[in-house]
C-alpha cells in the first residue's frame, strides 16, 4: 500500500487514543507511528496529560519545578563509559522553535534512542550563528510562550530549559549541549577578558601589529571607553584598571565585569547596543580578534585586502587568508578561539609555546562550562572542533605523560566530572580523517589522548554503495574493538542536512538506520528529521534542509543559505513508515540485545552488497541487510539460522533456534 504524509496523519488521529494508551501504560516507550511535524504542534495541555498519566503526577510536578532535579538516567555511573553505546539523536533547537518542542519530538523517539543532544544553546553573534555564541546567555528565541502561559513558573527561557531537561531524564534520556571553544570574534567575552583572546592592530588592509601582547592595548582602550560612557548597569567606577581586568576572581568576578561593560543579563536590546558601541570603538582604533583558524597549519595568516565586506553601519571586515594554505585550511572569519597559549619570540613567527598555557582562559571556559552543567544537570557534552591539534609534531602516542593542558576539552570534561559528575561524558566531534588533514598527527591517537568517549566519525559523508562507504565501516569497527573511543554510526547531522550532500540519501536510507540501530556495540547518531527527509531527486527549497538553521541569514545576496520563514518537514511517507516497522519491532527485543557486544558475519571487509552479524554472547538474533536494494533470498556464507521474524526492504532478522 502506499502512503502520503496525510494519510500517516490521518491514522494517527483516526488511532490517537490507542496509540497514546499504549505509551500513557508503558506498554510501548513511545508514541507509535506519531509523525514528527505533528508531534511538535501537540499543545501543551495535550503533553503534560500524556506525561502525567506516563510518569504521575509527583514526578511530572518535580520537573516542571525549575528549583528541582531529577536525576539523569546514568547518575549512577562510575564513568563516562556508559556514552559508547549511546544511540544518540541531535536536535537543532531553532527548527523546532523552542525548548519546549524537544519534549514533542522525544515522544516520537523509541526508548533505544536514548540521549538527546541540543545544538549549541547559547545567545548566538553575527549571522545568528548557533556556533558563534556572543554571551553565556540562553538563546531567548528558545522560549516557548505557549509553555509560559500554561505554566506560569516556567517564565523564563532559562527555567524552561531546566524543566525541558528534568522531563527529558524522566522520560529516560540523557541530555548533552554543545562544548564550543571559541566565541563571535566581538563577543562578550572577548570584550570581558581581552587577555584570554587573541588580538591583533589593523591598519587599513595591513596586519600591523600581531605580537603577543596586542591585548593589554586593547585594555586600556576599553578602559577609556568605561571610563567615558559609565557602567552599563549605573554602578560607580570605584575600581582600579588592573582590577577591572584581573583574572583573580577574588578582585572582580567574570558576571560583575559583564554586568558593567554590557548591563543587565536580560536586557537583550540595552546589552547589544553596548556591545555595538564598544566594538566601534576599538575597530576604529584598528583592533579586532584573531579569526578561528581550522586545519594545518593553523598559523601565519594575512589579511586579504580584495575580500571585504561593508556592514550596515559602514564598518568595513576585511577577510584572513593563510600565508601557506594546506588542502584543508580555512579561516573563520565571524569567530575568534581562546588563547589557550602563550606565543613564542612575541608571536613575530606565529608559532605557540605548548609548555606555556595561558591557564586563566583554560580556568574559565572550565569554570563556565561547570556552571551551566550544574544549572541545567546536562549528561554529557558534544566538542565541537575536537579534531584541533595545533602541534606540529602530532598527538602523543604515550598516555602516561602529564596531559593536563594537552587539550581544552580533555580539561573540559576532567574539571566537570572532578566536580561530582563522575558520568559526564564527552562525545567529540572529529571525522576520523587521515593523519595531518585535519590536525597534526594521528586522529586516533588524539582521541584516545583527549579521552573522547565516542566520536562522530564521517559516514555520513559517502553514498553507502560507494567501496569506500565499507572500507570505513570496517575501519570504525576495527577502531572500536581496539581503541579507548568509540567512532559512530552517524546516519546524518545538522550539518549534512545540506542541498550539498542530497546525493549521499538518495539511496541506502534503511540500511543506515537499520545498521545503526541493531550494531548494538558501536554507538549512533542521526539527526531530528530523517525518518520523513525528502529523498531530494532535486533540490529542495532551503526551508526543507537544518543545516540552513543553525545560521539565521535573511540577505537575499546569499540565495543558497537564505531562509524565508519556519522549517519545512519532509514528507517521505515510505521512509516514515518503513522506520516505523523497524522500530516497532527493536522495540520488542531490545532487552535481549541491548549494548551487546557484536560479531561479523559477513562484515564490510568483503566488499559485498550485504552485511551480516549476531551476537558474541548469544541472544537468539542474526541481522542481514542489503546496502541497497533487496536481500537475496539465499546469501553466501550465511546459512539459515530459523524464522525470518522481521523483513523490510533490504532488511531482514532471523530468530535462531527455530524452523521454517
Amino acid at each position: 500500500m502506499t502512503y502520503d504524509m496525510i494519510d500517516l496523519q490521518d491514522r494517527w488521529q483516526k488511532n490517537y487514543a490507542t496509540y497514546t494508551a499504549d505509551y500513557q501504560t508503558g506498554r510501548t516507550s513511545y508514541i507509535d507511528r506519531l509523525p514528527p511535524q505533528t508531534a511538535v504542534q501537540l499543545s501543551v495541555y495535550q503533553i503534560l496529560d500524556m506525561l502525567h498519566k506516563r510518569l504521575g503526577n509527583d514526578t511530572l510536578r518535580r520537573a516542571l519545578d525549575p528549583q528541582q532535579t531529577i536525576a539523569s538516567p546514568v547518575s549512577n555511573q562510575p564513568d563516562s563509559t556508559w556514552l559508547k553505546k549511546s544511540n544518540m539523536v541531535g536536535i537543532n533547537v531553532r527548527t523546532i522553535g523552542s525548548f519546549w518542542r524537544v519534549i514533542g519530538y522525544t515522544l516520537t523517539l523509541p526508548a533505544h534512542h536514548d540521549s538527546i543532544h541540543l545544538l549549541p544553546i547559547w545567545e548566538p553573534g553575527v549571522v545568528g550563528s548557533l556556533y558563534g555564541m556572543v554571551s553565556w546567555q540562553i538563546n531567548p528565541e528558545f522560549f516557548d510562550v505557549d509553555l509560559a502561559r500554561y505554566v506560569p513558573g516556567l517564565d523564563t527561557v532559562e527555567k524552561q530549559l531546566r524543566a525541558v531537561v528534568n522531563l527529558l531524564h524522566a522520560m529516560g534520556r540523557t541530555v548533552g549541549m554543545d562544548v564550543i571553544p571559541h566565541t563571535d570574534r566581538f563577543s562578550e567575552m572577548v570584550l570581558a577578558n581581552p587577555s584570554l583572546f587573541e588580538w591583533v592592530r589593523r591598519d587599513g588592509d595591513t596586519l600591523a601589529d600581531h605580537s603577543s601582547f596586542v591585548y593589554r592595548y586593547v585594555e586600556e582602550s576599553i578602559w577609556q571607553f568605561l571610563r567615558s560612557a559609565g557602567a552599563a548597569d549605573g554602578s560607580p567606577i570605584s575600581f582600579a584598571r588592573e582590577d577591572f581586568f584581573s583574572t583573580d576572581l577574588a578582585m572582580m568576578s567574570n558576571e560583575q565585569r559583564s554586568q558593567i561593560l554590557f548591563g543587565y543579563p536580560h536586557d537583550y536590546g540595552g546589552r547589544l547596543y553596548r556591545r555595538i558601541q564598544l566594538i566601534r570603538h576599538l575597530t576604529s582604533q584598528g583592533f579586532e580578534t584573531l579569526p578561528m583558524t581550522m586545519a594545518p597549519p593553523y598559523r601565519g595568516i594575512h589579511i586579504d585586502a580584495d575580500d571585504f565586506t561593508v556592514d550596515e553601519y559602514g564598518q568595513t571586515w576585511y577577510q584572513y587568508a593563510f600565508d601557506k594554505p594546506e588542502a584543508m585550511s580555512r579561516v573563520f572569519g565571524p569567530l575568534a578561539r581562546y588563547r589557550f597559549y602563550e606565543s613564542k619570540n612575541d608571536n613575530q613567527d606565529w608559532e605557540l609555546d605548548f609548555d606555556k598555557p595561558n591557564q586563566p582562559a583554560w580556568t574559565y571556559i572550565c569554570q563556565k562550562v561547570a556552571d551551566c552543567q550544574k544549572a541545567y544537570n546536562f549528561d554529557f557534552m558534544r566538542g565541537d572542533m575536537a579534531h584541533v591539534q595545533m602541534r606540529p609534531q602530532g598527538a602523543p602516542i604515550d598516555l602516561t605523560g602529564d596531559l593536563g593542558y594537552y587539550d581544552p576539552l580533555r580539561a573540559i570534561k576532567h574539571y566537570v566530572q572532578q566536580a561530582g559528575v563522575p558520568y559526564f561524558g564527552f562525545f567529540a566531534e572529529t571525522f576520523l580523517a587521515p593523519p595531518g588533514v585535519m590536525g597534526y598527527g594521528d586522529e586516533n591517537d588524539h582521541l584516545d589522548a583527549i579521552d573522547a568517549d565516542s566520536t562522530l566519525g564521517d559516514l555520513q559523508s559517502m553514498v553507502v554503495t560507494d567501496p569506500e562507504f565499507s572500507q570505513q565501516l570496517n575501519r570504525y569497527y576495527q577502531l572500536l574493538k581496539t581503541r579507548r573511543f568509540a567512532p559512530n554510526f552517524t546516519v546524518i547531522t545538522a550539518d549534512k542536512d545540506d542541498p550539498r550532500f542530497d546525493e549521499f540519501y538518495r539511496t541506502g536510507n534503511l540500511f543506515r538506520y537499520f545498521t545503526a540501530l541493531f550494531l548494538t556495540d558501536m554507538p549512533s547518531y542521526i539527526g531530528l528529521g530523517f525518518e520523513v527527509r525528502n529523498l531530494h531527486l532535486e533540490r529542495g527549497a532551503n526551508e526543507e534542509y537544518s543545516k540552513l538553521y543553525v545560521f539565521q541569514i535573511g540577505d537575499d545576496r546569499q540565495p543558497d543559505k537564505v531562509t524565508h520563514g519556519p522549517f519545512e518537514w519532509g514528507q517521505n511517507a515510505a521512509q516514515f513508515e518503513a522506520i516505523s516497522r523497524i522500530r516497532a519491532f527493536a522495540e520488542l527485543i531490545w532487552p535481549a540485545i541491548v549494548g551487546q557486544a557484536t560479531q561479523w558475519l559477513i562484515g564490510p571487509d568483503r566488499q559485498t552488497n550485504v552485511l551480516a552479524w549476531t551476537h558474541v554472547a548469544p541472544t537468539g538474533y542474526t541481522f542481514a541487510v542489503a546496502l541497497s536494494g533487496e536481500l537475496p533470498a539465499f546469501i553466501p556464507g550465511l546459512e539459515p539460522v530459523g524464522n525470518v521474524v522481521f523483513e523490510e526492504v533490504g532488511c531482514r532478522i532471523w530468530r535462531q533456534g527455530e524452523t521454517d
